[in-house]
């Protein structure tokens, strides 16, 4: 697509004043202002929304042996604690 490329959308009465509203409200210059930032916040909360779903996979993928990692270092978390108590009495 050419930069500078012009476009026509046609929009139904009730989102011309919704996009009326948001230009004044945002103290955008112009209509197209307001929908560049719609797109551009609808693209980032559809980013952030599939990184969460790949963390959240990855978090599933990985659980069951973190959980079973955890177990067997926790033994070893008090490990030596009695001995060096002992030591300051």
């Amino acid at each position: 697509m050419k930069s500078n490329t012009k476009s026509s959308i046609t929009l139904p009465p009730a989102e011309v004043l919704l996009v009326n509203g948001l230009m004044r409200r945002l103290g955008a210059r112009s209509k197209v202002e307001v929908v560049r930032r719609g797109l551009n916040l609808l693209k980032e909360t559809t980013d952030r929304a599939a990184l969460r779903n790949a963390y959240a996979q990855a978090a599933r993928a990985v659980r069951k042996s973190t959980v079973s990692e955890i177990a067997e270092l926790d033994a070893l978390a008090a490990e030596g604690l009695d001995d060096e108590r002992q030591g300051d009495r």
